[in-house]
């Protein structure tokens, strides 16, 4: 793609990185097959091709975001799929970054939007202050459909079952229970303890059990991805910044072999903590050392593998749910299936599995009409397998599929952590083994 950019524009360093990404596309069109929205609404201008030529028309000229650009830029799930399918290796993620960036310095939005978002930012990167705002959310859910869509769509997404904090995502190191072949530390992150805190539990658990010491950091929690995707740099660095730091400690203090994410989302912007601070002069190094040992759950169980430990049982048959941060993002692809199917699940794939589900971190809130639309589909693709459990490795995936299925979803190393001696997921009590699976 040719580009005119004033030259002044390229004196900044993320400006000058969009130019050189903008020149790699070629108009090929392949991302249209792929793309979630292009695919359900038809709009060239809801495609990465045709977002592409509205952020090349505002950063070029270094123009304020006009609100038909805002409209299909939040229209975008950052699911990446079109990075899969591109083949000139057009580094979109971090083009749209820079354009939400420059949306979020340039572009005054309407005052109920300014507030939801800033509400989610404010609510779900604090574990306390969301865990009060799900009592609220399950106060208010019986009159949530009376509601203006907006503002009933995060409570209808609201678990109706509530959990208590666990003590897993205090600051503390957890001893390995087997010889010990790793120091690692757990991104316990900030909306999983609140919403899901047996996925931590089940992951110290397993991990534990196969030789790894396993470090909460004090000071580590929120990645920044939710307030990254919604162009709040500065606060999305801040976050990124405090666990840069605490793992930094430990580092230095005892070392660390791997940093390890459950949750899909957090894992890709973490891996990209390197990207995101090359310019600081201060946490250049230690951001992308970070990054270096951040690993998906998924990759150190396949380090440590798991022959030998997995315990002989007849476990139901599972669809699993790749996380387009997991496939797309990290090119995490076949692993947590193979994992899965070495602990004993017959796994089978889902139709459509490129698609994203409409979770993608506050997409499900700030775009609920479309983000239901994906769901929809892909519970019906989930439908048709037949399958009598769904795996997946993302808080942001499973609450958003479990609001429109009674098919039990849970986090892959919940299911693996079952097969090698852990106790029976909460999920599935009651129904293994009384005749309700295979």
């Amino acid at each position: 793609m040719q580009t005119n950019f004033l030259p002044h524009l390229l004196a900044d360093p993320d400006t000058a990185l969009a130019e050189t990404i903008l020149r790699k596309c070629v108009h090929c069109g392949f991302c249209t097959a792929t793309c979630p929205t292009f695919v359900e609404l038809g709009d060239e201008l809801d495609s990465p091709r045709g977002r592409i030529y509205l952020i090349k028309g505002m950063l070029e000229e270094g123009r304020p975001a006009d609100a038909e650009t805002v409209k299909h830029l939040d229209r975008c799930l950052s699911c990446l799929s079109c990075m899969t399918t591109c083949p000139s290796g057009v580094d979109y993620m971090h083009l749209v970054d820079h354009a939400r960036a420059h949306v979020e310095k340039t572009f005054r939005r309407p005052l109920l939007d300014r507030v939801i978002r800033r509400g989610l930012a404010v609510v779900l990167t604090r574990p306390t202050l969301f865990r009060l705002a799900l009592i609220g959310a399950k106060l208010v859910r019986p009159v949530a459909r009376l509601l203006p869509k907006r503002l009933a769509a995060p409570l209808l997404l609201m678990p109706s079952r509530l959990t208590r904090p666990s003590s897993i995502d205090t600051p503390q190191v957890v001893p390995a229970k087997a010889e010990r072949r790793m120091r690692v530390a757990l991104l316990n992150g900030c909306a999983q303890p609140a919403l899901d805190p047996a996925i931590n539990e089940a992951t110290v658990r397993l991990l534990t059990r196969l030789g790894c010491e396993v470090v909460v950091a004090k000071g580590a929690g929120c990645c920044g991805a939710l307030d990254h995707h919604m162009g709040a740099v500065e606060r999305s660095h801040g976050h990124a910044a405090r666990n840069i730091e605490a793992w930094s400690a430990e580092i230095a203090a005892g070392g660390l072999d791997r940093i390890v994410v459950n949750t899909s989302g957090c894992g890709t912007t973490v891996k990209d903590y390197g990207h995101m601070f090359r310019d600081d002069p201060h946490l250049a190094v230690k951001a992308a050392k970070v990054a270096a040992i951040a690993r998906d759950v998924s990759e150190v169980l396949a380090e440590l593998d798991l022959a030998g430990a997995v315990v002989a049982e007849k476990r139901p048959r599972l669809a699993y749910h790749s996380a387009c941060s997991m496939q797309h993002g990290q090119k995490i692809t076949t692993l947590p299936m193979e994992l899965l199917a070495k602990a004993g699940f017959e796994v089978v794939p889902i139709p459509e599995s490129h698609l994203c589900c409409g979770s993608a971190g506050t997409y499900n809130i700030l775009q609920a009409d479309l983000a239901g639309r994906l769901r929809d589909r892909k519970v019906a693709n989930i439908a048709a397998t037949g399958a009598e459990v769904i795996a997946a490795g993302n808080i942001g995936c499973i609450m958003q599929i479990a609001s429109a299925t009674a098919t039990p979803i849970l986090h892959t190393v919940e299911l693996i952590d079952w097969a090698t001696g852990g106790p029976m997921p909460a999920k599935l009590a009651g129904r293994v083994g009384s005749g309700e699976f295979r």
